[in-house]
């Protein structure tokens, strides 16, 4: 009832059947606010307005003459931008970001990981996906990059990007492979462990992605995220997280592009789980991950924040929209109802009031109301408690952001999907840039205006920042992969454009994440799109990746922080007082020198002793590095004004090097500096020793024709070193002289000692300031007798009687002049250090006990390293070696006086102490003899008379004549430091070639820095040495020389074929930069010594053979056995030995129980020999004097109170039936049952422990396969192993069953097996089919017994592989026979426990034998050992006890956790008797431990 002119307050309204999207409702609301009749005080504007999602909205009133300008916020949003020209819209902003803003990079688990079975991970949607054939050319995400192997392959490329932050995703089902914690992961939590500590200890911080699209599949199976029960599994799944990874990751992202999961996997059906229903389940499935996100937000911050600090974000993918028509209302509606239904889907809830817009609201409701008949969608509701719980969920708001789309208004009808629902359809720009992919063009101004609508729609009412969670395109699979300038023209452009957000519209934005780190499996693409940074070779196992210039860019980019123009910043270190270490005058060496003591200390180590591994780490701040020199990487050969050097024109002329290979280009390093710094940040050396171009600097030699644009090329290399806390090493000259002073015969010329100084001077005082370690000349040895004797390089000259002499004189005489002039101009203000680097070789005497052998090595070492050590760190002097060989060798030749020049008492005071440090290059170790040398020609190299040879022993390398030998370098060290005072030493060069065809898995590489640097902390550990630093050579592969390019010894391939010469990390960078990281060789986990006792009544014995210790062979009517004949039979045995007598134990058994009970042992294995008990292997007769033996035995063992395990067969089958078949005809089973029945009948009363047989696998394989063992049989590898094993293992079960059934109960025995097996890892841990074929190893050694004995058959594996492999040659059927079923439930559980023969362990590689039919090529693996194991009297035994645990843990696991009695474990010897076994007390030390650990650590 209306009374008078009441006040009116409006709280709630109900406007039924309006329009929306034309403001119509609105203006009417205003016309009534404006009714001078009415009496209105106030209404509810937010709740109001706020429900109609219109409060920026623009209209105007009818008979209203005010304006009231309130627009919605795209509109707002679309105004500000609309009217930009294109220059204006695409202008450049060269301005920096923030000073704390962050770079960062990304991948996803499944596309990136592999190991999709890895560890015990869970399958998930898209391993289903990729196994069902759907992505593109039927390719899977199995191996993917093999990231779950490669965590220091993927942090050494963040290293090189120098990014701040790396996203990735983790796997749901890798952590719980069920998606619930009850199937909790241990392995798939530690390689996230070991992710995100590599990513810290290399100072990135992790930000984590909980999900990223790939569910655990048993989720799926249960209706995934339509199911409302996923709620409850993520959070517990993101708890998890949380208290796992919480405490280091500070960052999480719950969802990444979740729009895509509900639309492409439940809407299109596009993605996994390919559910085609976009009217309930894609809406339903965002109703869940809300819901979800939202619980997890909530478990962090009721439970986390507060202890760990971190932030919990949504990333949210979203195109910018922009009308078709920009004059057309309808359109612009249509491109805000597109963010809608797009971002607003799940921002709306998140950010704004905790459900969805009231655009997608109504929009759905109107269609519903459209479409009586067919439904398009259903939207489901929020509950009042439910929106609460999801408002304000998030401390940034991630967005994906790729492209944009110009939409337009349209009639959808009925048809479910968003474009229909929302009524608009979406549209490219045709001059847009397109990419690989068909939904991404590049539109870089889009960015920017989504990042103003994000700010101004959701970051108003949730004041949070914004984090650019992806951004990036795709390049296409084929063409230059490498050369993306696509990619950096769309990288540059889109963070521009945020660089504009941030700037000018102070938009929030606070990290930049470029989408992805490298190549992936791009979902339903596969490989054929690439979106990153890093090129992936999925074509290659190794699964290389390479720099794209793309990622040299993005590093670029980051170190400026933005676009700003880059200052050319000189980077000055304070002068840290670096004291000189100038050596002290010496008196000369005398002949041989009192390093002679060197020898006498270690060439009487044994083998054992030489090679024993030295745990340890060297002292703070040794200096790590790697090398590199000017000719052999820089190209550029006459860029900017080079002059040019010998070595380009010894190059340049055809014919100089086979295949004409030339430095012209080589690395390029003069165009690609930043790719060169990339890697030294990857691999964060301390320092980078390289050389100096002279004639880059000086093109003519001298220094009036300087050339700036090459002393601006070093001090841009200097200075990017130094932004990087990278050392430079500078080396003056690295055999590269102009050409122009070689017209004036170079070296050669004594005027090259003061134009050289002019050199030094000039880079002294342009680089000093930055530069505080200096090397005059590189190897001057190689100078002079290679360049100016032999005339192998240039400039060629072949002189070898003189020339080499006085160009040697030249170059002391230069460094001493250097080093001057350094010391009284510039050491007091730059604090620097100078040396010379010089090369050598260790030589060993052919036989140190004869001394004239070991003064022919001093003076072999004298003629090459004291040519130039002795004068510059002794006495200004050639050794006296050299000046009475070469002397008395002129002399001979009818000279007046020497060809080795002499020095002036002046020049020797000048040249004496002129090094702060001794330099040091080496390589390899030679033999040496005395031998005397011919008088003509007149030769340095006659002139030593020594005679040098290879060291055999080694392994061989990729240049002949340099094979390595580690141990060398431990004795030249020692050398050094007894013949020279002890001074600091840096190893200033040391690697290893291989062949070019040995691109990135070069283990021998690793072996070889393994070795090596192992006897450098020898050296300095345990000898004294003052080893300050190691320089690995080299950084890259580059111009070897005269080698060319078929040779590499780069840390780094570089491929020479590709003219943007590529840059790929080897196996040996990840090594080396552990290696560095560790300051050396921490004592590992599995080499520290467990102290403890073992278990009371555990059981210690000692093992023999029949065959190898009775002797006795045709005594008391034994039979032969197979073992007779084979060691009768020439060439099959050692040293043409046999077992007749052996250690004649048949007459020995007191002697034999004497040394058992002097042991203490409890119990003694031993074996009893078939033939010795029946003859002809059959019961037919009886040899009582055979059995009596093993009674007496016996008997004298219980005597002593020590337990007889007996062997019932130990492979010395009776010689007459190995003539009806012997192992490989099936009636053996029942001989063999009937022999033991004789044994238990007769012994088993005092026996309690039994084998059947020992080493079946031996037995198999090395007797019918091999035939390296009896009865010899080769010739049918492919079947003869698997027949005879067959019936090994039947004719054991048959053998357990008697004893089970006939024996067990009155004799209370046990009984088994003992199987054999060597351990196997991976030879290069970090590939996946290296893994795989160690796993084939272990599967085809132990498995091929322990499966069927233990698990009731052979292992999937085996009858997998040989099965595909049979019937791809042809064959009916697989070569490996089958078990019955009967036989299956008969060999099932026939032990009593694990009987294990264990001595070492293999590396492991794959190896394709093609179509052969072969054991080892069903196992298709080849296996080496690890240099550094201790060798054996056995070629096969390596010392290797860690093996030992893991084995024993792999029994545990994969049998049952059965009890294990280890049969077998020992050492051999060969070579002269030593009772002094200190290798095999070592061995047993080591590896009983390992028993140790694994019984108190219980085999973890």
């Amino acid at each position: 009832m209306y009374s008078g002119n009441l006040p009116i307050l409006i709280y709630e309204m109900t406007a039924p059947d309006c329009p929306y999207g034309d403001f119509k409702l609105l203006g009417k609301i205003l016309q009534v606010l404006n009714n001078n009749n009415l009496n209105i005080v106030g209404f509810d504007m937010r709740d109001v307005l706020g429900t109609l999602d219109m409060q920026d909205a623009g209209v105007s009133i009818p008979d209203y003459t005010g304006t009231i300008e309130s627009r919605n916020t795209y509109q707002t949003v679309w105004d500000t931008f609309k009217a930009q020209l294109t220059t204006q819209r695409d202008s450049f902003l060269n301005e920096s970001f923030p000073a704390d803003f962050q770079w960062a990079t990304s991948s996803e688990s499944f596309k990136v990981e592999g190991g999709w079975s890895e560890g015990g991970k869970g399958e998930t949607i898209w391993d289903r996906f990729g196994h069902q054939d759907m992505a593109f050319a039927n390719q899977t995400a199995d191996l993917a990059c093999d990231s779950f192997h490669k965590v220091d392959y993927d942090v050494y490329l963040l290293r090189g990007l120098h990014v701040t932050t790396y996203q990735f995703s983790i796997s749901w089902a890798r952590i719980f492979p069920s998606g619930h914690r009850s199937s909790q992961s241990e392995k798939g939590a530690l390689y996230y462990d070991k992710l995100i500590n590599a990513l810290i200890d290399s100072g990135i911080q992790p930000v984590v992605t909980l999900f990223h699209w790939d569910l655990p599949q048993a989720l799926q199976d249960h209706g995934g995220w339509t199911n409302t029960s996923i709620v409850e599994a993520f959070k517990d799944y993101a708890d998890f997280c949380f208290s796992r990874f919480g405490d280091k990751v500070k960052t999480w992202n719950t969802f990444s592009s979740p729009w895509v999961v509900s639309h492409a996997g439940y809407g299109t059906g596009e993605h996994p789980p390919g559910i085609k229903d976009y009217v309930v389940a894609s809406y339903q499935a965002t109703h869940n991950i809300l819901k979800s996100h939202a619980e997890t937000w909530h478990v962090y911050n009721d439970k986390y924040r507060a202890k760990q600090g971190g932030k919990v974000g949504i990333a949210l993918n979203s195109d910018w929209a922009e009308p078709k028509d920009p004059s057309s209302p309808e359109d612009i509606a249509a491109a805000d109802r597109y963010l809608q239904f797009m971002l607003g889907w799940f921002a709306h809830p998140i950010f704004v009031d905790g459900d969805y817009p009231a655009t997608l609201k109504a929009q759905i409701e109107e269609k519903r109301k459209e479409c009586p008949l067919s439904e398009p969608a259903r939207l489901p509701v929020f509950t009042p408690e439910e929106k609460k719980r999801i408002r304000g969920t998030a401390d940034f708001l991630g967005l994906n952001h790729y492209t944009s789309r110009l939409v337009n208004n349209s009639d959808g009808g009925c048809t479910p999907g968003p474009q229909a629902v929302g009524d608009f359809q979406a549209h490219v720009d045709p001059s847009w840039s397109s990419t690989a992919s068909d939904w991404i063009y590049s539109a870089p101004w889009g960015l920017r205006r989504l990042l103003n609508y994000i700010s101004k729609e959701y970051l108003n009412v949730t004041k949070v920042p914004v984090h650019i969670t992806g951004n990036g395109m795709p390049t296409d699979y084929k063409g230059d992969t490498l050369k993306d300038t696509s990619r950096i023209d769309y990288m540059r452009s889109y963070i521009n454009e945020a660089l504009k957000a941030i700037h000018l519209d102070g938009v929030n934005v606070q990290r930049f994440t470029v989408q992805s780190l490298m190549d992936g499996f791009e979902g339903p693409q596969g490989y054929s799109e690439r979106f990153g940074l890093h090129h992936v070779n999925f074509d290659l196992s190794d699964r290389p990746r390479t720099p794209k210039q793309s990622a040299y860019f993005y590093s670029e980019v980051i170190e400026k922080n933005g676009f700003a123009s880059k200052k050319q910043l000189v980077h000055v270190r304070e002068v840290n007082n670096m004291q000189p270490h100038r050596v002290s005058p010496m008196p000369p060496s005398t002949v041989p020198s009192q390093a002679k003591d060197v020898w006498r200390k270690f060439s009487s180590q044994s083998n054992f002793q030489r090679k024993l591994y030295h745990y340890g780490t060297f002292p703070h701040g040794f200096s790590w590095g790697v090398s590199s020199s000017a000719y052999q990487i820089e190209g550029g050969w006459n860029a900017d004004g080079k002059g040019p050097s010998v070595w380009d024109t010894f190059t340049q002329k055809p014919g100089s090097i086979p295949g004409n290979p030339t430095g012209d280009v080589a690395c390029d390093s003069y165009h690609r500096l930043d790719e060169d710094l990339y890697m030294l940040r990857a691999l964060r050396a301390k320092s980078y020793r390289f050389s100096l171009s002279w004639s880059r600097i000086f093109p003519d030699g001298r220094r009036t024709s300087m050339n700036q644009k090459g002393v601006d090329f070093y001090n841009r290399l200097i200075d990017g070193l130094l932004a990087y806390n990278i050392t430079p090493m500078v080396t003056l000259y690295h055999w590269d002289l102009p050409q122009a002073l070689q017209t004036i015969k170079g070296w050669d010329n004594t005027e090259m000692i003061d134009i050289f100084n002019d050199f030094c001077d000039f880079c002294f005082a342009t680089f000093g300031n930055r530069v505080k370690f200096w090397m005059t000349f590189n190897q001057p040895y190689t100078i002079a007798w290679s360049g100016y004797g032999l005339g192998q390089i240039p400039p060629n000259v072949k002189s070898p009687a003189i020339a080499p002499y006085r160009v040697a004189h030249n170059l002391i005489k230069a460094h001493a002049k250097a080093y001057h002039t350094y010391d009284d101009k510039y050491r007091k203000s730059q604090g620097g250090l100078v040396s010379i680097a010089l090369n050598a070789d260790w030589i060993e005497p052919k036989d140190v006990n004869v001394p004239r052998e070991v003064e022919a090595a001093d003076r072999a070492l004298q003629f090459q390293l004291g040519w130039f050590a002795h004068p510059i760190f002794k006495n200004g002097d050639y050794p006296d070696a050299m000046k009475w060989q070469v002397g008395n060798k002129s002399e001979l030749q009818g000279l007046s006086g020497s060809r080795l020049p002499s020095f002036t008492d002046e020049e020797k005071s000048f040249i004496r102490g002129t090094a702060d440090m001794f330099c040091i290059n080496h390589y390899t170790t030679k033999i040496s003899s005395h031998a005397t040398l011919r008088l003509t020609p007149q030769s340095y190299e006659y002139d030593k008379d020594v005679s040098e040879a290879e060291e055999g022993d080694s392994p061989t390398t990729a240049i002949s004549n340099q094979r390595a030998v580690a141990w060398g370098l431990r004795r030249l060290l020692n050398w050094i430091k007894e013949e020279y005072g002890g001074p600091d030493i840096y190893i200033t060069e040391n690697g290893v070639s291989t062949d070019s065809k040995t691109t990135w898995d070069d283990s021998t590489r690793v072996f070889y820095f393994k070795t090596y640097i192992d006897e450098a902390l020898k050296a300095h550990d345990l000898d004294g040495v003052k080893v300050k630093g190691y320089v690995a050579t080299s950084l890259m592969d580059s111009f070897e020389w005269l080698h060319g390019y078929k040779v590499g010894f780069g840390l780094h391939h570089v491929d020479f074929t590709n003219p943007n010469r590529p840059r790929t990390p080897k196996y040996s960078a990840h090594y080396y930069y552990q290696v560095m990281r560790d300051n050396g060789f921490p004592t590992p986990d599995d080499e520290k010594m467990l102290y403890g006792h073992f278990r009371k009544n555990f059981i210690w014995s000692t093992a023999t053979a029949s065959y190898q210790i009775e002797g006795g062979w045709r005594e008391d009517g034994k039979g032969l056995s197979i073992w007779d004949k084979f060691a009768h039979t020439p060439l099959r045995v050692f040293n043409d030995d046999d077992g007749d007598i052996a250690c004649d134990s048949y007459h020995k058994v007191e002697e034999d129980v004497a040394m058992l009970k002097q042991l203490k042992v409890t119990h003694y294995r031993f074996s009893i020999s078939w033939s010795r008990v029946l003859p002809d292997g059959t019961t037919k007769h009886i040899n009582e004097a055979g059995l009596n033996y093993y009674h007496r035995l016996v008997d004298a063992l219980l005597a002593e109170n020590i337990q007889p395990h007996i062997t019932l067969y130990h492979w010395d089958l009776p010689q007459a039936l190995q003539d009806i078949g012997g192992w490989e005809n099936d009636t053996i089973i029942a001989k063999f049952r009937d022999y033991a029945d004789v044994i238990f009948g007769r012994l088993g009363p005092k026996v309690k422990f039994w084998i059947t047989i020992n080493e079946p696998y031996n037995i198999a394989n090395v007797g019918h396969g091999y035939g390296a063992a009896a009865p010899g049989i080769s010739f049918r590898p492919g079947t003869a192993p698997y027949n005879v094993g067959h019936n090994l293992i039947k004719a054991h079960a048959e053998a357990w069953h008697l004893y089970n059934d006939k024996y067990r109960a009155t004799q209370k025995g046990i009984i088994s097996i003992t199987i054999n097996s060597d351990w196997s890892e991976p030879r290069n841990p970090y590939k996946q089919e290296d893994v795989d074929a160690a796993r084939r190893v272990v599967q085809f050694y132990i498995g091929w017994f322990a499966h069927p004995i233990f698990n009731g058959d052979y292992s999937p594996t085996m009858k997998t592989i040989i099965r595909e492999r049979s019937l791809a040659a042809g064959l009916a059927k697989s070569r490996l026979p089958e078990f019955s079923p009967e036989e299956i439930k008969r060999i099932k559980g026939t032990h009593d426990y694990f009987a294990f023969n264990h001595y070492t362990t293999v590396l492991a590689f794959p190896v394709d034998y093609k179509n052969l039919q072969h054991y080892d090529a069903d196992r298709g693996a080849g296996t080496v050992a690890d240099r550094t194991w201790l060798d054996s009297g056995s070629g096969w035994l390596k010392v290797s006890p860690f093996g030992f645990r893991r084995i024993l843990n792999f029994i545990k696991q994969e049998y049952g956790n059965p009890p294990i009695i280890i049969t077998e474990n020992g050492v051999s010897e060969r070579g002269p008797v030593d009772l002094n076994d200190i290798h095999r007390s070592h061995f047993y030390e080591k590896y009983i431990n390992q028993v140790l650990k694994g019984i108190v650590l219980q085999l973890s």
